[in-house]
């Protein structure tokens, strides 16, 4: 049996759509229902859904076998998995934002607000830049209107949130996109059957706009 983690929400329910494109299907996970697993015994693979950040926690620790988190959360909580394909789904992007009319003028400390501190001390570390990091879990963007914070770094989809608030972006870190990601031991011995899936999600990435 495959064990497949997916993020649960709309990003998961694309990654699913792959997988059933691909030949995985397993049509009980189309019922409604709050059921969190789902097995299709005939093709030996087994779903189930997973709060996006923990996807790569039940891959690392071997609950999961294969499973899709973005690079955002490779990138900030560093596992020890395979990243195996970029699927090219759930675009966005890391960005540094701020009020309009902020200017960094390296003359004091850089006070910044985010969810990710790992990324946002790698990314300030290269420019030598010293910066006073507030680590908050949500609603980032009030951090620089309330003076919490200069600015902020956080995911950036349409930027519509950001101009509501009167912010912008001022640098794009880098491009976020969902990865397939495997666990070093299952990769090692169920190589066959995640290759095959690989191959089958490549072909759908490539004609992916």
């Amino acid at each position: 049996m495959l064990n497949i983690a997916l993020p649960k929400g709309r990003l998961g329910e694309k990654v699913y759509t792959m997988f059933e494109n691909a030949g995985y299907d397993c049509p009980s996970i189309k019922e409604t229902n709050r059921k969190l697993i789902f097995e299709n015994e005939k093709k030996e693979i087994r779903f189930f859904w997973v709060k996006p950040s923990d996807v790569s926690i039940y891959v690392e620790r071997g609950a999961a076998d294969i499973g899709v988190a973005g690079k955002d959360i490779l990138l900030e909580n560093k596992p020890n998995i395979y990243e195996l394909l970029d699927l090219n789904i759930g675009r966005c992007r890391m960005c540094v934002a701020a009020k309009k009319d902020f200017r960094d003028e390296y003359i004091k400390v850089l006070k910044v607000a985010t969810k990710f501190t790992n990324i946002t001390a790698d990314y300030y570390s290269k420019l030598g830049r010293d910066i006073d990091i507030i680590k908050l879990n949500g609603s980032i963007e009030l951090a620089p209107i309330l003076g919490l914070s200069d600015v902020i770094v956080d995911i950036v989809e349409t930027g519509s949130t950001l101009k509501e608030n009167d912010l912008e972006v001022k640098t794009t870190i880098l491009p976020i996109s969902a990865r397939l990601i495997a666990n070093k031991a299952a990769f090692k011995f169920k190589s066959d059957e995640i290759e095959k899936i690989i191959r089958a999600m490549k072909v759908q990435v490539e004609n992916i706009d």
